[in-house]
């Protein structure tokens, strides 16, 4: 299951927000992966998170594979379009 999704933040994809998309994703057990500009991150790092300085107003697709993979994409798809 993949999910386009534009980030809001209006400063991107910041180290406490990268920390809540961790935090959520690891309730889950399920394989999420962020796509942006040809680099594919498992959700689950935070250090892969950051290192795609990916700004306000992005698009990145969230892929999940599983059971709970809809929820797991709700739940990450809410905290980035905030």
């Amino acid at each position: 299951m993949k999910e386009t999704i534009v980030v809001k933040s209006t400063v991107g994809l910041h180290a406490s927000l990268a920390a809540k998309i961790v935090q959520a994703a690891s309730k889950y057990s399920v394989d999420i992966n962020l796509h942006y500009h040809n680099k594919t991150i498992d959700v689950k790092s935070i250090l892969g998170l950051m290192s795609l300085a990916i700004p306000s107003g992005e698009n990145v697709v969230i892929e999940a594979d599983g059971d709970q993979a809809p929820q797991a994409i709700a739940d990450i798809a809410s905290i980035l379009s905030k």
